[in-house]
């Protein structure tokens, strides 16, 4: 067992802080603006685990699978077993996400939040120029998708924050604003994902393949909806800051 799934074993969820900055996202800006400004915040050092969310499903039992609303978990949902492992939890809405980040004080993760965290490799607060770090995360993607789940605790990133692109795509708060227009050469219908969204965007740096998978595997999805893949984490804000 890691370091830091052993912190959350024995003394619960821990967080990060991370450090107000600014951030040149790949969704559109227009060409006056300055970078998007990400306030301080804290993340969650790890996604939520198997385990957690065995846990969390005990002391709320109308987020189990026999349940749950159909308007709130799809029939995806949670179809696996929890168990005590150590592994993320896949196969969750994001109505129960938020619920669980909700039931610790939290809240999920924006997406500038979390394309700001997820930028940095192990020293570099923004590695997304390097040739060789797009390539190790799109080599992740490249793995069987029936692939068994490791347990969370990978190398920390230059925050202290472990797993963002290695180990499970991850629910944002405003998934459903990441609109991908039918011009910004993604792969699937562009008609569905013309409607699927609050609002349509432009991509702006299209060479970073691996951000724009999640943006539009995250844009095409509903709150119900879940797969075996995409788990996630929580956030919360700094006093005296807001998103």
């Amino acid at each position: 067992m890691s370091l830091a799934t052993a912190l959350i074993s024995l003394a619960g969820a821990a967080y990060v802080a991370l450090p107000a900055g600014t951030l040149n996202s790949v969704l559109a800006r227009d060409t006056d603006r300055e970078p998007t400004r990400v306030a301080a915040f804290k993340l969650r050092e790890t996604p939520v685990t198997r385990a957690e969310f065995r846990r969390f499903l005990a002391a709320h039992p109308e987020r189990q699978a026999s349940r749950a609303p159909a308007v709130f978990a799809g029939s995806g949902y949670l179809q696996h077993e929890l168990g005590d492992s150590a592994a993320p939890v896949t196969e969750v809405s994001w109505f129960a996400a938020q619920a669980f980040c909700e039931s610790e004080g939290a809240r999920l993760p924006t997406w500038y939040e979390w394309e700001y965290a997820a930028a940095a490799d192990e020293t570099r607060r923004d590695a997304r120029a390097d040739p060789a770090w797009r390539q190790r995360i799109l080599s992740w993607y490249e793995r069987p998708a029936t692939r068994r789940l490791p347990a969370v605790g990978g190398a920390a990133n230059a925050y202290g924050v472990h797993d963002l692109n290695d180990l499970v795509w991850e629910w944002v708060d405003d998934f459903n604003a990441l609109f991908i227009a039918g011009d910004s050469r993604t792969q699937g219908d562009p008609d569905r994902l013309k409607f699927c969204g609050a609002g349509a965007i432009s991509i702006v740096d299209r060479d970073n393949f691996a951000v724009l998978m999640r943006i539009a595997l995250l844009s095409s999805l509903g709150a119900s909806e879940s797969t075996s893949s995409l788990g996630f984490r929580c956030a919360r804000a700094l006093p005296g800051t807001t998103r």
